[in-house]
Formats: structure tokens, C-alpha cells, sequence
């Protein structure tokens, strides 16, 4: 027994690897089976997380490693599967117990295996972003002013309220630049940060690539365009708070059709373009920021920057580079381009060789013409003919001039660039969308002098448009000229041509430029020129615009007469005119202006010119116009008349009347008899007027009618016996009447039910005014020495008006009307929605303003709106109301009967009103009490006295009042 022992240990040793050899031996086939269900297991697990994978990678994301690496293992594992089962098939009775082993090991690696790839979370990350990187910048261009701009773009993008970006601004002028900035500055803000160069001539297809490939995608796989939209919209709603810029874009287009999320708030993204027009920010809803160029001081020192600073211990040298740095016309890109090219140079004559040719010829510096190339590609891109030649007309005029949009649109439908239409209105409305294009574009700039518009462009851009028509135009314009230009520079194929601003004293005998297809000659404004010789139109058989205005000339030449294609003939401003040749032959003329012409007597054959448009003979020295002439001027859809010292003394009305086509219509009239003639022949034809009536030395006519759209009438200085009504259009909008003592009232246009707004009037000094204003419901009186500062009044209509009588009111001010005693007639309910300010001043009998209504008017009232107090039977409904001010009125006992809803008043001034002892505001509840209304600021009264004596409908409305009261007595 004692040995038992230890020979059972013995036993337990030798058995159990023996039972397990045996258990591995007889076994091996049931353990292949159990290997290859697990292998199908975790196959099957290998298939599913492949088909995850699959669908995750579509979001532009990246395989985690352990997922790369688990599905590799699987591949290994199948691989050593393959090859042991092979082995057990090939092997010997011997070397079952080995396969044996090394199967059971397999399916515990398997098994193991499998468990690893359950993968619970996502199977991808994120691809590291390729756009993380700076982008070179070019050093910002300017000083303070860029960096304003570089501030003001950063602060609308961490605006939130703003998501979308559009930087314009002409060709050069740094627009990239400050974007490249703005993409580094960024670059940590935002998730992704995503800068695409759009092509010149993008498609849709190329962009969708672009933007895929800055996330690491690529699209080239897929031709159709809807489908990549598809995805790139999937791939950047994953994204979070992405920025996208994109730079240079010439014409608008659809996020949605590239597959952009529209950035929104709740996604966090911006998106930014750079543009040369305003039209694509506002077509694609972006924030509009403009670039302008740098001023005077900013450029020169970024010139000084790029040439060296060491230029400026040369004295003389330092002068000429400021030259030429001024023909660089504070762009950017021409600085830069030309002070490099200059960098190191010292010598005085090569700077002053190439100041020279940069003011002569604009080919002359190779540098130079990369700019005009690059502004040049704006032009290209504008398609339209018509727009292109629009913008090479303007380059006829003088460097940096301003030129009045009226004046060019005139000349462009003359010439024939804008095309004919049915009325002279459309054909305005055409020119004035042709070169707002040009504005949005940024190839012309808009610029505002006393309310009228001109438009300016840029010097480079005039030199590259001179560039592109260098062998059609010929341009001497604002050069100084003392003599024409030389003969050679006169080619034959030019079709404008421009001397404009000049000091060309005569055009000799021996000049017959050989011009055949020439269209526009400008010699305007060369004001000592005083004789052309006859020859010089002889070959200009096409020529259509003609500009002879502001110069000397006293007597045209007859060739002249030969000029049948001529539509345009423009003589204002030629005070020495004496004699025009006969007119006869041209009948394609279409326009005749000879304001403040010297021109006596009526040109011969102007009753042939059955095709004339315009004719002006505003302030001309042109006193009859020949009985008969007006009605054969059939085409006329605009003429301006008014003598320089007094009016034309024969001028039929009937005649005025057979002008069918007229639109426009401006004219001064002798007396009141034929002023009434023409306004009852009147039936909405023209559509525009000015007229006016009387002799008065300084009655003045406003230029027409294209820089207004008024109807006006204005009569001053008509004296005579008895009392005559005055008749007015229905459809007036502007009446003065000035030191007249024969009328009575306007009894015909009250009856008619009209109302007459003025819209304007500054009262001269000196000058007594009278207005017609209602005091009675009889008639109305004539108010003597009204004075009424750029106001308007109103001459109500003696019936009850309809709602929205007083729709034009803005602003009303009445002062020193004597015998005034109420505004607005008993009876009148008045309107007024967007009337702002009305102030009162010095009217000593007013009493009211707006008459208390009749007993018979308030009982109407009361029974049809159940209330029997008269007092509230007048409602004054002011929403827009902003200031009252009543001062100097010691009669004043009533503003109105009943009460003023005015809720966006800000300011009451009441001063020198003793009998007021109300403010009849409708105040509003809150919380059941009456409250001052929302934007009231202050009500400035005259002391304390008057402001306790007030009263109230209800104590809570003094209080509601009184924080805002403050007291005008010393």
C-alpha cells in the first residue's frame, strides 16, 4: 500500500496525455465539422461588417484600423483553414492525434475572433482633412482701409445671423487676397475649412468634383450630376460647421444643384464667394460687402511698399513716381504690377519713359497690359453686345468724368444701341437697366450730385476699353487739343469718335475726313469753337449722333442738310447760334435739342421732321414757333418750351392737344386763357408735365423730363380785373402759385373730386406765396403770404374724400397763414398713412385743424356708428406720424374733435397755444390702462402752467404722459 501512491501519480501522468491523444485522434472529424460552422459564423459576421462598412464609407469617412485589422485576420484565418483541412484530408492514420490538436486550436481562435468583431459603435472615423493647411497669403494690399474690411468680414462670420457672404468689387482690387486671410484666420474656427477656385467658365459637374476632392473624395466615378449632388450633400451634412469659399464667380447658380447645404443656423456652416458682380451676391442671397479702392494715401504707400522705399531720396525722382503711381488709379493689382517692374531702378529718364508710355499708350508697358488683360475678361463676360457697346460709348468721354445717365441713355438710343420701343419711357427704362448691369458688375460706379445720377468709370477700365475698340474709336477727349488730330490717326473704319473737352478753336477748310461708317462724333464742350468748315461732314454720309454743344459755333454748314442718317443733333449751350441750314432732308432725325441756344428763328424744314422724338427749346432765344409746325411734329413724345426772357407768344393750344404721342411736356404760356385751353384738352396725354403760366423775370422751369417724373404746375405773376377759377390737370401733383391777384378759387378741380399735393417748395426770401386751402365748405379762400418750406399742402375736395386721399402726404408745414382759421373743412375725416411730420407755425386766427363737423354731419355719424358723442366723430389715423408741432398759434382751441392714433409718435412740441386745453392722442392700454405711445421720446411744452391747465379724459393719461414732459421756458 505504501506504494499505491505514488504509482497512481505515475498512472494520472502518463493518462492524461494519453486520453487526450486519444480524444484528438478520435475526434478529428467530429472537430472539422465544429471548425467549419465556426468558420461560416464568423464568415457570415465578416460579410455583415464589410456591408456596414460599405454603407459608412459612403459619408466620406475612413476604416478603423481595428476593424482593417480584424477583417484581415479573418482572411488569415481562412487562409490557414483552407490549408489544415487539406492536410486532414491527405493524412496518415499516425498523425490523426496532430491534426487533431491543431483543429481544436483553430476553433478556439475562431471562436475568440468572432467575439472581437461585434463592433457595437460606428466601423469608420473621420478622414484626416487635407485643408487644414494655410494658404500663401499675398500680403494685404492697403493700410487701415483693408483692414476694416478684413475686421468687417470676420465679424459677419461669427455673426449668426448671417450666413452667407458675397465679397464684389472690380478685376484687381484685391478680393482673393483678403479672403486668403480670411480662409487662415479661420481655419481653427470652423470643422472644415474649404477654399474652391471656380473656373472662368465652371460647370456644374467640375465644381462637385472640386469640392469632393478638398474632402477626400473622389467623384470621377460618377458621370451623372444629380447623383453627385446626391452624395456631396450627404458628405457635408456630416460635416459640422463647414466653411466654403468660393472664389471668383461669374454667374450665380442653385447650392441645391451642386448638393450644398444651404448653411443655416442650426448647422453652423458659412459659406463665402468673391465676385466682380453685386448682382451674382444678390441672386445667391448673400451678405453684400463691397470692395473699394484704396485711397490716395493707401496706395501710394503700398506703391513706395513694392518699388522700395529708397526712391524717396531722390527728390526728383520721388515726384515722377508719384505720377506714375497716380496712372494706377489706386487699383491694387496696377500698383503691384507696375512698381515691381520698376523695382530698382533709378535712373530719372527711365522713369520718365515710363510714365509716358503709361499715359500714352497703354500697350506701352508689357506689365500694364496684364492688368488690361485681366480687367479685360469682364468685359468679355458680359455676353451682351448691347452692353458691351454701351460700355465702350462711355469710354468717349474724358478721364474721370462724371456723365450723366439721362444724357448717355439719350445718345444710346440715338445712336441705335438701345433699340426702339413703343414709348420713349420703355426705351429709358431699358437704358437705365443696361447700365445698372454695369454698376453690378463693377465697370462702372454710381456717383449722386444735387439728386441727379451719373455714372463714372474707373481709368483702367476706360483704358481697357479704349484698348479693346482701339481700331474703331478714335478717343482724344479731355487732351488739350488746340487742333484736330492728325489725319492719319482719322482711319476709315472708325465709327465714333470723340473730341469732347478740348480747346479746338476751328476745324479749317482743307478737313474732309475720310469716315464713311463713322456713327457718333463728339464736339462738345470745346468751348472756343466757333466755325466748321463745310467740308468736314462731307463723308460722313452714316454718321447718326452729332454733339456740337457747349462750343462758340455761329452757323452751321450746309452739308449739314446732307446727313440723312443723322438721328441725334445736339446744340445746347451755343449761345452764338445764329443760323441752322434747312432741315428738310433729314428725316431720321429723331432728336433736336436747342436749349439755352442763341438760335432766333425757327429752322427751315422742321415741319418735315415727321419721325422727331425730342425737341427742346428750353430757355433759347426762340420766341414764335410758326403757326402749323406742331402738328406735322406727329412722332413728338417730348418737347420743352420756355422762352429765355419771356414766353413764347404764339403757341396754340389746340396745336399743343393734336400731340397724340406726347409723353412729356414742359412749357411756359403767356397767359391763363391758353393754359386753360390746353388743361381741358388734356386726357392723361402727357403723362409728365411741367407748365407754367405768367411773366415773372425769375420764373424758372426744372429741366424734363427725364430727371423727373412730377406733374407740375406753376403760376406766378397773373394779374388782371375780376375773379377766374383756375382750372388744374386731375392729375397734378406739384402747384405753386405766386403774386396773383385775379383768381378765385379752384371750384372746378373740388368739384372733380382731386387732390392736389405739392411736393416741394422752397420759398424764396424775399417772395410772398399763396396757396389755396379750404376754410369753408362754400369755396376756397385765398390765403395770403403763406410761407411754406420745402413742404406739402393740400387743397381738399368739397366732398367727403375716399380713404387714401392723402396717400402721397409725408410731410406737412404750414406758417404765417394769416387768415387761416382751420385746416381741413367741417365734414372731412382726413387720412393720412404715411404722412411723418406736420408742424404749424404762426397762423394767428387758426382755431382748429381739422374743422369741428356740422350738426348735420354728426348726427349722420352718430346713427350709423351708434354713438351719440359729436366729439369723436373726427378720427385722426396717423400710423406713420413721427413729429407734431404746433407753435404760435394764440387762437388754437381745438387739434381735432376727436382723437389722434398715432403709435409711432416720437417727438409733441407745443408752444404759444394759451386756448389749447387738449392733446387728444388715442394712448394705448396696458394692462387696462393707457400707456404713452411705444416710441414716444418727448413732449416739449411751453411751461408748466399750460401743461397742469390740459384736459384729461382720464387722470391716468397725464400720468402716462408726464415722465416724458420737459418745459421750454427759461
Amino acid at each position: 500500500m505504501e506504494y499505491s501512491g505514488p504509482i497512481l501519480d505515475i498512472f494520472n501522468i502518463i493518462w492524461d496525455p494519453l486520453s487526450k491523444c486519444c480524444k484528438y485522434h478520435c475526434n478529428l472529424s467530429q472537430y472539422m465539422e465544429n471548425l467549419k460552422e465556426k468558420l461560416e459564423e464568423i464568415n457570415c459576421r465578416k460579410e455583415d461588417v464589410e456591408s456596414r462598412l460599405r454603407a459608412e464609407l459612403l459619408l466620406g469617412k475612413e476604416t478603423k484600423k481595428e476593424v482593417e485589422r480584424w477583417l484581415k485576420k479573418v482572411e488569415k484565418i481562412n487562409g490557414v483553414a483552407q490549408a489544415l483541412e487539406q492536410e486532414v484530408l491527405k493524412g496518415k492514420y499516425l498523425s490523426r492525434v496532430s491534426l487533431g490538436r491543431r483543429v481544436w486550436k483553430m476553433i478556439q481562435e475562431v471562436d475568440q475572433h468572432y467575439q472581437k468583431g461585434s463592433f457595437n459603435d460606428s466601423l469608420v472615423v473621420d478622414k484626416p482633412l487635407q485643408n487644414r493647411d494655410e494658404i500663401p497669403p499675398t500680403p494685404l494690399a492697403g493700410g487701415a482701409t483693408t483692414e476694416t474690411l478684413l475686421e468687417e468680414i470676420s465679424e459677419y462670420l461669427l455673426n449668426d445671423d448671417v450666413r452667407k457672404i458675397g465679397v464684389y468689387g472690380m478685376g484687381g482690387i484685391g478680393k482673393t487676397t483678403i479672403m486668403k486671410h480670411i480662409h487662415n484666420k479661420f481655419l481653427n474656427t470652423f470643422e472644415a475649412v474649404i477654399w474652391i477656385t471656380v473656373s472662368k467658365s465652371p460647370n456644374l459637374s467640375g465644381l462637385q468634383n472640386d469640392i469632393a476632392r478638398k474632402l477626400n473624395e473622389d467623384f470621377s466615378i460618377y458621370e451623372d450630376e444629380t447623383e453627385k449632388a446626391t452624395k456631396l450633400f450627404s458628405l457635408l451634412n456630416q460635416k459640422k460647421r463647414w466653411f466654403l469659399i468660393l472664389d471668383d464667380i461669374w454667374e450665380p447658380f442653385s447650392l441645391e444643384e451642386i448638393g450644398i447645404p444651404e448653411p443655416t443656423s442650426a448647422n453652423g456652416c458659412k459659406l463665402a464667394l468673391t465676385t466682380r458682380s453685386l448682382d451674382v451676391c444678390r441672386r445667391m442671397g448673400c451678405k453684400e460687402v463691397k470692395m473699394k479702392l484704396l485711397p490716395k494715401m493707401e496706395a501710394w504707400n503700398l506703391f513706395l511698399d513694392k518699388v522700395g522705399r529708397e526712391i524717396l531720396l531722390y527728390p526728383d525722382l520721388n515726384a515722377i513716381a508719384m505720377q506714375v503711381a497716380d496712372e494706377c488709379a489706386c487699383l491694387p493689382l496696377a500698383i503691384v504690377t507696375i512698381a515691381v517692374s520698376m523695382k530698382g531702378v533709378v535712373d530719372i529718364y527711365e522713369w520718365s519713359c515710363a510714365l509716358e508710355e503709361l499715359r500714352e499708350s497703354i500697350k506701352g508697358l508689357n506689365e500694364m497690359d496684364k492688368v488690361l488683360e485681366r480687367l479685360k475678361f469682364s468685359f468679355t463676360r458680359l455676353k451682351d453686345e448691347k452692353l458691351q457697346c454701351c460700355l465702350q460709348y462711355c469710354a468717349l468721354y474724358p478721364e474721370d468724368f462724371a456723365i450723366e445717365r439721362t444724357e448717355l441713355i439719350r445718345h444710346l438710343i440715338a445712336e441705335g444701341i438701345i433699340e426702339e420701343k413703343k414709348s420713349r419711357q420703355a426705351e429709358f427704362n431699358k437704358g437705365h437697366a443696361m447700365l445698372n448691369k454695369l454698376e453690378n458688375a463693377c465697370l462702372l460706379e454710381r456717383v449722386i450730385r444735387w439728386d441727379t445720377i451719373y455714372v463714372k468709370m474707373h481709368d483702367l477700365i476706360r483704358d481697357m476699353a479704349i484698348y479693346i475698340t482701339s481700331e474703331k474709336h478714335l478717343v482724344e477727349s479731355g487732351r488739350q487739343l488746340k487742333e484736330l488730330p492728325d489725319t492719319k490717326k482719322w482711319m476709315k473704319d472708325l465709327e465714333r469718335i470723340s473730341l469732347m473737352r478740348n480747346h479746338i478753336v476751328e476745324i479749317p477748310c482743307d478737313t474732309s475726313p475720310k469716315c464713311q461708317r463713322l456713327l457718333t462724333l463728339f464736339l462738345s464742350e470745346n468751348r472756343d469753337l466757333a466755325r466748321i468748315a463745310d467740308s468736314f461732314f462731307l463723308c460722313m454720309h452714316s454718321l447718326k449722333v452729332l454733339d456740337l454743344s457747349h462750343t462758340k459755333i455761329k452757323n452751321l454748314p450746309n452739308s449739314i442738310s446732307d446727313l440723312e442718317n443723322l438721328t441725334a443733333l445736339y446744340l445746347q449751350y451755343c449761345p452764338k447760334l445764329r443760323y441752322l441750314p434747312s432741315l428738310a432732308k433729314i428725316g431720321a432725325l429723331r432728336e433736336l435739342d436747342l436749349s439755352y441756344s442763341g438760335l432766333k428763328d425757327a429752322p427751315q424744314g422742321m415741319e418735315m421732321l415727321t419721325s422727331l422724338r425730342y425737341l427742346n427749346l428750353f430757355y433759347s432765344d426762340l420766341e414764335v414757333l410758326p403757326v402749323g409746325i406742331l402738328p406735322k411734329l406727329s412722332s413728338l413724345q417730348c418737347l420743352i418750351f420756355c422762352g429765355r426772357s419771356k414766353p413764347f407768344k404764339v403757341l396754340k393750344p389746340v396745336e399743343l392737344a393734336s400731340l397724340r404721342k406726347l409723353e412729356a411736356f414742359g412749357g411756359q404760356m403767356f397767359d391763363l386763357l391758353d393754359y386753360h385751353l390746353y388743361v381741358k384738352s388734356l386726357d392723361g396725354t402727357p403723362s409728365k408735365y411741367h407748365l407754367q403760366v405768367g411773366t415773372h423775370k425769375r420764373l424758372k422751369l426744372l429741366e424734363m423730363p427725364e430727371n423727373y417724373y412730377n406733374r407740375i404746375v406753376k403760376i406766378e405773376g397773373i394779374s388782371g380785373e375780376g375773379e377766374e377759377d383756375l382750372v388744374l390737370p386731375n392729375d397734378v401733383e406739384f402747384f405753386t402759385l405766386k403774386r396773383c391777384n385775379c383768381l378765385g378759387s379752384l371750384i372746378d378741380v373740388l368739384s372733380s373730386n382731386k387732390e392736389i399735393v405739392r411736393r416741394t417748395c422752397n420759398t424764396e426770401p424775399d417772395g410772398d406765396e399763396c396757396v389755396l386751402l379750404s376754410s369753408s365748405s362754400r369755396s376756397c379762400s385765398l390765403i395770403q403770404q403763406d410761407k411754406i418750406e420745402d413742404s406739402q399742402f393740400v387743397v381738399p375736395s368739397s366732398s367727403i374724400p375716399s380713404p387714401g386721399t392723402f396717400s402721397f402726404l409725408i410731410l406737412l408745414k404750414i406758417q404765417s397763414c394769416s387768415n387761416l382759421r382751420n385746416l381741413f373743412k367741417p365734414g372731412l375725416q382726413p387720412r393720412f398713412p404715411n404722412v411723418k411730420e406736420i408742424a404749424i407755425f404762426d397762423c394767428c386766427q387758426m382755431e382748429e385743424i381739422v374743422a369741428a363737423p356740422t350738426e348735420e354731419y354728426s348726427e349722420g355719424i352718430s346713427e350709423e356708428g351708434g354713438s351719440n358723442r359729436k366729439d369723436m366723430t373726427c378720427l385722426f389715423y396717423l400710423p406713420k406720424l413721427k413729429a407734431l408741432t404746433l407753435s404760435k398759434l394764440p387762437e388754437l382751441k381745438s387739434i381735432c374733435r376727436g382723437l389722434m392714433t398715432c403709435d409711432s409718435l416720437v417727438y409733441i412740441t407745443v408752444s404759444c397755444c394759451p386756448k389749447l386745453k387738449r392733446l387728444p392722442l388715442a394712448l394705448p392700454l396696458l394692462h387696462g390702462k393707457p400707456s404713452p405711445p411705444p416710441n414716444l421720446k418727448v413732449i416739449n411744452v411751453q411751461d408748466k402752467t399750460w401743461w397742469r391747465s390740459l384736459e384729461w379724459n382720464h387722470q391716468e393719461e397725464k400720468k402716462a404722459l408726464q415722465p416724458f414732459c420737459q418745459y421750454l421756458e427759461l
